[in-house]
């Protein structure tokens, strides 16, 4: 039986996009294999996000040229935000590719591999869900992004923003609930933007409601990424309120100082994203506040930067994602702005965050020890359980003998040991939870005020 392997770099849409792909090459009778080299196909999927994911991608396609020119009969594929809309300086460079695909385009592939196999995709290949999915799992809700921030060259990648049906998602979901999913994420570029294109202009809170109650085998909601400008009071409500919807909020902030705000922009300012975070904060008490900045930004100077790390210090989030500039291609930063911070002052200013980050997570997760949290288990890491608690926190954990917790199982476990990074803890004898304590309101209530 032929065989696929997909090798994927990038965020959370890529990985997406990836279990997608290899959804479609199912159907079409292939079978997964961990080893590239032994694979019949082999697709790449890209990110060029920063430099050094694109120089991975480059090496990863370089790699595969000797594969290539031994086995001219097998069929290598490059999808992902490598591949724009024009494809000859990637043709020219690597042309024993044998085809390129923009995100979310899966159809070529599908195609071509359907005429080597003598399998026609039409009646085999369709809708790609992810077929032999993990317990917890990503859904791409909304495509695309139509901010053009400066610095970001997904818009020219993955296009203008573009919504899928609300009763599509939900049919969705329930397909990977069947399939044994506890939990997903709702994915977008910007994923509070959901939407405003569709009949009726739902949004993403009619989304959190219509997956919450009408898919109750869905255990756990997250989504990501939210965008200040679009987050608004009914989607901060629909997290407070819906009780399988986790309280957990990835917001980026990018920047702490006004004028760099201005130069991304990204369309408000240090006043009025601080505002905001106090706004979900005082809404859905114990949220775990997630964000993501950039050092070095053309023109930051060092007190400029200075706002950002107050900014880290002030807000004290539960996880920080800080990246050191990097010049993408036809962005207006590019275009426009000179990369004039040296690079070693990038890897300073990206130092600086990591160490005042790792002081607060110290702190924060210190202040669980003794508690219990609700996890969702989600594998096994050196003998161990491990799971995320309602606020994505990473817990490792010993189940009780008389008491063995399974995939999926939602477990209370009471933290015996914290890190920045993790917290450590064990099953309790009546460990699991039933389904009715996990959606009980003060139940929710209860571990939320804990949490802290």
């Amino acid at each position: 039986m032929p065989t696929y392997h997909v090798w994927t770099v990038g965020c959370q849409m890529n990985k997406a996009d990836s279990e997608r792909m290899g959804a479609g090459l199912e159907q079409l009778g292939l079978d997964w294999t961990d080893n590239p080299k032994q694979a019949d196909v082999i697709v790449l999927n890209s990110c060029v996000v920063r430099q050094q994911a694109e120089d991975r991608v480059t090496g990863m396609l370089t790699s595969l040229k000797p594969w290539k020119q031994r086995f001219p009969e097998k069929t290598l594929a490059l999808m992902g935000c490598m591949v724009g809309p024009k494809q000859d300086d990637l043709r020219k460079r690597h042309p024993y590719v044998d085809v390129f695909m923009q995100p979310q385009q899966f159809e070529p592939l599908i195609e071509m591999v359907g005429d080597k196999f003598g399998v026609d995709p039409d009646g085999c290949a369709g809708p790609f869900v992810p077929g032999h999915p993990s317990v917890t799992t990503h859904v791409p809700v909304i495509h695309g992004c139509d901010k053009f921030c400066t610095f970001c060259i997904i818009p020219y990648r993955r296009g203008r923003e573009v919504s899928r049906p609300v009763a599509e998602l939900v049919e969705e979901c329930k397909m990977l609930a069947a399939r044994g999913v506890r939990e997903v994420t709702l994915l977008g570029q910007n994923v509070d933007s959901y939407g405003h294109d569709l009949p009726g202009e739902p949004d993403l809170a009619d989304l959190l409601e219509a997956v919450h109650d009408r898919v109750p085998e869905i255990a756990r909601i997250r989504f990501l990424t939210s965008h200040p400008n679009d987050m608004s009071d009914r989607i901060i409500e629909a997290v407070a309120g819906l009780p399988r919807v986790m309280e957990c909020v990835n917001l980026p902030f990018q920047a702490g100082n006004d004028e760099t705000l201005a130069n991304m922009r990204r369309g408000y300012t240090n006043a009025q994203y601080r505002e905001l975070v106090a706004r979900v904060r005082e809404t859905v008490p114990g949220v775990a506040m997630v964000t993501d900045l950039i050092v070095g930004f053309p023109g930051e100077t060092d007190a400029q930067f200075e706002d950002t790390l107050d900014m880290v210090r002030d807000l004290r989030f539960d996880k920080t994602h800080a990246a050191m500039y990097s010049v993408r291609p036809n962005t207006y930063a590019a275009r426009k702005l000179d990369d004039d911070v040296p690079q070693e002052e990038k890897r300073r200013r990206l130092k600086a965050v990591e160490a005042a980050q790792e002081a607060i997570l110290s702190e924060i997760n210190a202040g669980c020890f003794g508690s219990t949290q609700e996890i969702l288990v989600d594998g096994r890491n050196k003998d161990r359980w491990q799971g995320r608690a309602r606020t994505d926190k990473l817990v490792f954990f010993d189940d009780a003998p008389s008491a063995p917790v399974a995939l999926g199982d939602l477990v209370n476990v009471r933290v015996t040991k914290t890190t920045p990074w993790s917290l450590q803890g064990r099953a309790p004898e009546n460990g699991a939870l039933d389904d009715a304590r996990a959606d009980s309101p003060a139940a929710v209530a209860e571990r939320r005020s804990a949490w802290r």
